[in-house]
């Protein structure tokens, strides 16, 4: 039984009335018109959302002959290394995981497991891959051992090794040696003779050598954590000491004879790991330091090392308002300024940049600095040459360098939601950018080195292409234009496509939306309406891809109509918009949620805004919370997966980015936590979590319960026992989705369960 302050009683009766069952809205007519399939979501969640099967991991090789990827069975998670001939354009499958296990189970180590977990990755199998510089032979790590693949005779090698999962194996520059990371020390192994050496010591307890740490896993994108000189001749590691730092026990609850998992872990305001980088000989000795101002800059956020060009490290404040990019001098460890970058709000890290030019005088760099990204040309003091795109362009990536012509190929669009290929010639200062793409959609672009071949994915609206609206497909093509042929992709057909609209609205700021109706849409109708939520930085959920909506449309399809609305804070609409929420994570990105839907029902009447159910994972169930707590005037019901709810409890580079260190915004740390506003509660709410969630410790939907029962707030919670940040097991996926769209029909719609 719901048990209500008498203070709020009348506001529940008035706000809850309308959707009560047996209203106009719930007759036999309506539950008719649900056209749902009861299959579909069995499909969806057995296919991984219909992305099992697709070519993945695509790389031409060096001198464009062939592209490897990996696939695999539609509905597998396990994948096999083919490669594409681009002269005969024909396929053929170079190794299987089955031809290395045969038969046996795939061992993978918790380290693995969490770096997998960092990189969102849910592959079996063989997951990643590695090429060496010329593009012969291939490295394969699976199940704990190491495999180089002859390229020209399909010969395959097991390399000795020692005892330890071998964890971001790669090849040397010039591809005699072996490098891995085992137990925490560097090791390398030459080729020649198949002798195993370990580089690095003093791991074990806190310390780690050439392992990238948690917060640059998840929160930098940098998932190395060592990197080969150019001539092969060195290594520059990282060395992390977790001393002083939390440490994080995940149990398993089904399991209790199972020792718990330990992790250190930095929550805001407290301590980070300390991190330093070390130059060492491939051939073992002593370790040169690099030397930076680690107590200015105590973030390591980026590493590069390339042919022609210098060590070059960049490095940021704990506060994230400034950073610096050094060159170091491997003989002594000292460091170079080049310059430094700041801003009042924070810095977005671009793992691209810097971009280093072939010749070494030069290198590309990308900022923020005059209001939205831009790409520029630096030379080796850092001193700007040239700026490359307008802050207007839209940019949103390097994509390539082609060191024959000299032309930069990037990825842009004036349009936030769409995302298309330009080329820049260096040479010319005043060339603008040339689109080459132009069908609206999404189009990625993988090149190889010498340019002679690429990889077009294309992902687009109207399916000019000759595929439904949203089909996706990665085509190869030679440079001057010619298809060579298409990769192929076994992935199940979609059982429709999602009859997606997009449109702009807002009287003030406008916001992107997303609107998906039943495919049995009556124009005539009144429709619930529900809100696919993320809210939040670093996440824009409408883009210009249709088979992102697939879910959407199967839970439209019951009666609803879905909406989603990219407001402030969100990335691709430059500095402003984005960094308008510092120190404030929930404000500014509610009221405009709130703006958009009311702008969208007074442009589509069709909306019942009187009937609202709102729900996200992650920060969208964060959002979702938010929503239901601050707003019940707007959301009659939500469901909230994964929610953190105290951002005290989060990491600290994500964290203290946006809401600045506690001791300095209190207020806003607690202005944006979901405790503060637990008490509120009058609307229904469903909290999902995994209980072994490592990025959102489970921890969050614990006290988020918590608050909610003390202050007497009658709520759902489903615990999803044993899973993850992420939800891969299609069985538990199928019966998620389906407990979500039966919480809306039954607090929106008034359907019971089994009807």
């Amino acid at each position: 039984m719901r048990l209500i302050a008498v203070s709020f009683l009348l506001l529940v009766v008035g706000l809850i009335g309308c959707a009560a069952p047996g209203s106009r809205f719930i007759d036999a007519a309506a539950r008719h018109r649900v056209i749902a399939e009861p299959e579909f979501i069995e499909q969806y969640a057995a296919t991984r959302r219909f992305s099992l099967g697709r070519p993945r991991s695509i790389r031409p090789v060096p001198d464009g002959s062939a592209v490897l990827f990996l696939r695999s069975g539609p509905r597998s998670f396990v994948q096999d290394l083919y490669e594409f001939d681009t002269t005969t354009g024909h396929e053929r499958l170079l190794l299987t995981a089955d031809q290395i296990l045969q038969g046996a189970e795939e061992h993978l180590s918790v380290e693995e497991l969490a770096r997998r977990e960092r990189a969102r990755m849910t592959a079996r199998g063989i997951a990643r891959y590695h090429l060496s510089k010329d593009g012969s032979r291939i490295l394969v790590s699976l199940s704990g051992r190491l495999f180089v693949i002859d390229r020209a005779s399909d010969d395959i090698t097991e390399l000795s090794s020692g005892k330890g999962f071998p964890i971001d194996a790669r090849f040397s520059p010039d591809g005699k040696f072996i490098s891995c990371v085992r137990d925490g020390e560097l090791y390398v192994t030459n080729l020649a003779t198949g002798k195993e050496e370990q580089l690095t010591t003093g791991a074990g307890g806190h310390i780690t050598n050439g392992l990238s740490e948690f917060i640059a896993q998840e929160e930098m994108g940098r998932h190395s954590g060592y990197w080969w000189s150019p001539d092969s001749s060195r290594i520059v590691y990282q060395q992390t000491d977790t001393t002083g730092l939390e440490t994080m026990h995940i149990a398993d609850a089904r399991f209790p004879d199972r020792k718990p998992h330990t992790w250190p872990y930095p929550r805001p305001g407290k301590a980070n790991a300390k991190v330093r980088l070390g130059i060492i000989s491939v051939t073992g000795g002593d370790t040169t330091w690099v030397k930076w101002t680690g107590e200015r800059y105590p973030y390591l956020a980026t590493v590069k090392w390339k042919e022609n060009s210098p060590l070059t490290i960049l490095v940021q404040n704990r506060e994230q308002t400034a950073e610096a990019l050094m060159t170091v001098y491997p003989n002594s460890g000292a460091t170079s300024l080049l310059f430094v970058e700041s801003d009042t709000a924070w810095l977005n890290l671009d793992q691209s940049m810097p971009y280093w030019l072939p010749d070494g005088k030069t290198f590309l760099w990308t900022t923020e600095r005059y209001g939205a990204w831009q790409l520029e040309l630096r030379d080796r003091f850092g001193t700007v040459l040239r700026r490359l795109t307008a802050p207007e362009f839209g940019f949103k990536g390097f994509v390539s360098f082609d060191k024959r012509s000299r032309v930069v190929y990037v990825r842009g669009s004036e349009n936030p939601i769409e995302t298309h290929l330009y080329r820049i010639a260096l040479d010319d200062a005043s060339a603008a950018p040339v689109q080459l793409t132009h069908e609206p959609g999404i189009h990625g672009f993988t090149f190889s080195k010498n340019h002679e071949v690429f990889v077009h994915s294309v992902n687009t609206i109207t399916g000019e292409t000759g595929l439904p609206g949203g089909e996706s497909r990665q085509v190869v093509f030679r440079a001057d234009g010619t298809e060579i042929g298409v990769l192929k992709s076994v992935a199940e057909q979609r059982p429709f496509t999602p009859n997606v609209e997009f449109t702009v609205v807002g009287d003030g700021p406008t916001f992107h939306a997303a609107i998906i109706r039943p495919r049995n849409f009556r124009p005539e109708g009144k429709y619930p309406v529900l809100v696919s939520v993320y809210g939040g930085p670093r996440g824009q959920v409408v883009q210009a891809s249709p088979n992102r909506y697939l879910l959407q449309q199967w839970m439209a399809d019951h009666g609803f109509i879905v909406v989603m609305l990219d407001g402030r804070g969100t990335p691709s609409r430059g500095r402003a918009w984005e960094r308008i929420i510092k120190g404030d994570l929930i404000t500014i990105p509610l009221d405009d949620q709130v703006a958009g839907l009311q702008a969208l029902g007074r442009d589509y009447p069709e909306l019942d805004l009187s009937r609202v159910g709102i729900y996200g994972w992650s920060f969208g169930g964060y959002f979702s919370a938010m929503a239901v707590m601050q707003r019940p005037d707007i959301y009659h019901v939500g469901v909230a997966g994964a929610p953190v709810a105290d951002w005290m409890d989060y990491d600290t580079h994500y964290t203290e980015r946006y809401l600045g260190l506690p001791q300095q915004n209190a207020d806003g740390y607690e202005t944006s936590s979901v405790l503060t506003y637990a008490k509120d509660l009058v609307r229904p709410l469903l909290i999902m979590h995994g209980t072994t969630d490592d990025n959102v410790y489970f921890t969050h939907a614990l006290k988020m319960s918590n608050a909610l029962f003390l202050a007497s707030r009658e709520h759902d919670f489903l615990p999803l026992s044993g899973f993850t940040h992420m939800v891969a097991d299609p069985n538990v996926t199928r019966r998620l989705q389906e407990r979500i769209i039966g919480y809306f029909e039954k607090h929106l719609l008034g359907v019971q369960e089994g009807e």
